[in-house]
């Protein structure tokens, strides 16, 4: 058997319709409201437990997709008084997003665009709040303060300079657009400056020959150049990591957007068709892309809300231990060709924008939560992060929902509803 999805199915998978997406975009609003009596002074966690998020305080690096699901569901809400109830908590989070980045709480590393960005910069965009422009700015400073002028990147973590944490990783692309608003609001070109230098190293080391990504780039701190890739969340260090290549989906589209070379172009058709190529049939991508059919169980749309994937749930039928998969991957990637395909001719575009609504249909029919199905979040069968021989990340949120993931997929149903609606990033 194949190992992956061939061209030729992957062309005759179906699309999501118009209809399904306006419904799949109903409830997870729905959903959103419900959650807002735990989550309007608290914030859920990166992935649920159980597959039920639990409320926390205003830390890590994912809080700000929760805002956002607040932000897509405020725009999308028809009924005044659930509206209002939205916008309390839209503004309430921005606020403690403001306090957070005045106080400097849990900030010293490059996220600020993934905290920033879908809570503060979304607040400015659809409210004029100008505490949350105020918020927003003050983390582009704090994201500028991790760039380091030999290599020309970001850093991503750690003590800045030392030998052991001079790298990027791919997940930054998506972090850069903060600075690129941070230009057009303050009119300082040193945001966009940094922005572009950081894309420009990202891409010409991130990316190899067969357009699969590295996880994270270690730069020599004497000369600025590549020293090596490596990853934490991947499989192995020379594995496809299923997130951090749908990361270069969405942030090759962006850097395009912003830029308009040529190379990035290029760069995105790399990176998405290596993507596209590593699917399994049902189009719901493995944890990491090395994996494909037969490495775990089948996705089946009867059995929302359950977990087959267990550690100890034996090997498979390429004679492996089961793999779990990763909606959010595809849920990512789905709105990197949205945004793309703003920018392309239109047969190109047509056929990109029914490639994402393929992807988009998978992740609906077999990975969306249903009213009855156990649990608070709404895209099922993701992963946080998995433990694998060859890796160092910690166990967590594996075959769980994850915050991000329920981000991009209300995100992306309100790109195939709302072709112009005016993206956060």
């Amino acid at each position: 058997m194949k190992r992956w999805i061939t061209k030729e199915n992957l062309e005759n998978s179906p699309s999501i319709t118009e209809a399904e997406a306006r419904a799949a975009r109903k409830f997870c609003v729905q959903r959103t409201q419900e959650n807002l009596s735990t989550f309007t002074t608290a914030f859920p966690g990166a992935a649920s437990k159980d597959l039920y998020y639990q409320p926390g305080p205003n830390l890590g690096w994912t809080t700000g997709f929760w805002t956002g699901l607040v932000w897509l569901s405020y725009e999308a809400q028809e009924d005044p008084s659930k509206k209002a109830a939205l916008l309390h908590a839209g503004k309430t989070q921005a606020a403690d997003f403001l306090r957070r980045i005045e106080n400097k709480e849990d900030v010293d590393h490059h996220d600020m665009g993934f905290l920033y960005t879908p809570s503060c910069v979304a607040a400015w965009r659809l409210l004029s709040d100008d505490d949350a422009k105020r918020a927003a700015i003050l983390a582009a400073d704090q994201l500028l303060a991790r760039y380091q002028p030999v290599g020309k990147f970001l850093q991503a973590w750690g003590k800045m300079g030392a030998p052991e944490n001079y790298r990027f990783i791919v997940d930054c692309l998506l972090n850069v657009p903060l600075l690129f608003w941070a230009s057009s609001v303050t009119e300082d070109p040193k945001y966009r400056e940094v922005a572009l230098s950081h894309i420009h190293t990202a891409l010409a080391n991130v990316i190899r020959e067969d357009g699969s990504t590295w996880h994270t780039v270690f730069m020599n701190p004497q000369t600025g150049l590549f020293d090596h890739g490596a990853t934490c969340q991947g499989y192995r260090d020379g594995s496809a990591w299923a997130r951090g290549q749908a990361w270069a989906v969405y942030g090759t589209a962006l850097a395009f957007r912003e830029t308009k070379e040529e190379a990035y172009l290029a760069a995105f058709r790399k990176v998405t068709s290596y993507f596209l190529s590593h699917l399994p049939k049902d189009l719901i991508p493995y944890w990491d892309l090395s994996f494909g059919d037969g490495d775990g169980y089948a996705l089946d749309p009867s059995i929302h809300g359950e977990a087959p994937f267990t550690e100890s749930a034996g090997t498979n039928e390429n004679g492996g231990i089961f793999q779990p998969r990763d909606a959010s991957s595809a849920a990512i990637a789905v709105c990197g060709m949205l945004e793309m395909s703003r920018y392309l001719a239109q047969d190109e575009a047509a056929s990109l924008v029914l490639t994402a609504k393929r992807l988009l249909k998978a992740c609906t029919d077999t990975c969306l939560a249903r009213p009855d199905t156990p649990t608070n979040g709404l895209l099922l069968h993701s992963t946080y992060s998995h433990r694998s021989p060859f890796n160092t990340c910690t166990p967590e949120g594996t075959e769980e929902c994850v915050i991000w993931g329920d981000y991009f997929l209300l995100e992306a149903l309100t790109r195939v509803t709302n072709p112009d609606w005016c993206v956060y990033w």
